[in-house]
Parts: C-alpha cells; structure tokens; sequence
C-alpha cells in the first residue's frame, strides 16, 4: 500500500495542475528553510554575540556568513534537521490543493471535499507543530545518549509525528476530525511506515525540497486505500 501510493503520487508529476502546486510547494519551501535558517543563525547571534569560531567552519558572523557560499553549505546540511518543521508547515498549506488534484484524477467519484473549517485546522496544524518541535528537543537528550542510533531516531521519532499530522490532514477533509483520529489510530503502524519513508529522504539536502509535496500526495492515496480496504470489511 506504501509504495503504491508514492508511485501513483510519483506518476502524477507530470500533471500541469500538479506541476503547478509542485513549483509553487518547492518554492516556499526554499524560502521557509532559508527563514529557519536565518533564524538559526539568529539565536546563534543572540547566544554567542556577534563572532564566533566553530569547529570546521572557522568564525561565524551573523551578516556574512547568512550571505556567503560557506552558510549555504552549513545550510544544506542543516535541512536534515529544518526540513521537518518546514514540512509540517507546507502539509497545512498545501494539502488541500494536492489531495483534491490527487483525488480527481484517480478517484473522480467523490465529488469536491467539504472544507475544514479554517479555526479547526488551525488547531491542528498549530498543535502539531507544538508537538513537533517539542518532541525534537527533547529528543537532543536521546542523540547525546544514544549517538550511534541518532539517525534512526530521529527518522522514527519525525517519521510518527509527520506520518500522524499528514495522515489526519488528508483524512479530516473526507470524513471529519473524530473519524479520521480514530482511523488514524487504528491503521498507526501503518501510517508511521510511512511517515518513517517519508522522513528519511527529508535528511538528503535538495531531494527533500520535493518530499513535502510528494509526501501530502502519497498520504491522499493512503487514506483511500485504508477508508476502501475498511469499507470492504475483513472478507472484502
């Protein structure tokens, strides 16, 4: 089911309708990593003062380095890390336009999904967030304990978290708030295979200026396929 949907999500990229929500997806995407970024640097600023030398990187200044080729490779790498609060914010900006591109190519029979009323999704997208970002800085303590696992604890932790938020969104818009937290209870391993899938390519620099997009395609499929696979029943 996983890698179906990403495919079919995949196969899609060459719609213009998707093209469009794509360019435009990767776009903000750029500039809210390099506003997370300068954000970095600005608690760094605040923290440090003006200069500072780090290891491998030499001095750091707030200006120059925000500007220089040096900061775009410290940027790149820090995507690993940024990309997931970006893509969180993308999923609730975005979601509506690709699921119901998704939904009219490949499921043309449901007709225009009713609107999430702006206040609740509102809700949502602020306390996933909150979640979010807690959860990773509490995470740092795991990283220092547990260093040679880092990696894969970051993909588990973000992989639940952005599978969970993403999952919800795309289900919310079909069948409602109280059903789509119960289905996304019920099919959770599921939902966080793929929200694992999702987050380890938000680690490679560039590949995952894409993933947020792609991803909010792919969890539109999933949502079909488990609300298919539940109203067939267990003998469908």
């Amino acid at each position: 089911m996983i890698f179906s949907s990403f495919f079919k999500a995949l196969s899609q990229i060459g719609d213009r309708r998707f093209q469009r929500v794509l360019l435009i997806g990767v776009g903000l995407t750029l500039a809210l990593l390099v506003a997370a970024y300068a954000l970095f640097l600005g608690l760094i600023q605040w923290a440090v003062g003006d200069t500072s030398t780090l290891p491998l990187i030499g001095e750091v200044t707030w200006l120059n380095d925000l500007l220089g080729w040096s900061s775009l490779l410290l940027m790149m790498i820090l995507s690993a890390f940024l990309m997931v609060p970006v893509a969180s914010a993308i999923t609730s900006m975005f979601l509506e336009e690709v699921a119901q591109a998704v939904e009219d190519r490949h499921y043309p029979g449901q007709g225009p999904a009713p609107k999430v009323p702006f206040g609740e999704a509102l809700r949502d997208t602020v306390n996933f967030l909150g979640v979010l970002i807690g959860a990773n800085l509490l995470a740092l303590i795991a990283y220092a304990i547990f260093t040679p696992f880092a990696l894969f604890i970051f993909w588990a932790l973000n992989g639940y978290l952005l599978g969970m938020e993403y999952f919800q969104l795309a289900a919310m818009r079909r069948i409602g708030r109280a059903r789509a937290k119960e289905m996304r209870r019920k099919n959770r391993l599921t939902i966080w295979a793929a929200g694992t899938l999702m987050a380890m390519p938000l680690s490679v620099p560039l590949i995952n200026l894409v993933i947020p997009i792609l991803g909010a395609a792919t969890f539109t499929h999933i949502f079909h396929a488990i609300a298919s696979r539940s109203a067939r029943g267990p003998n469908g």
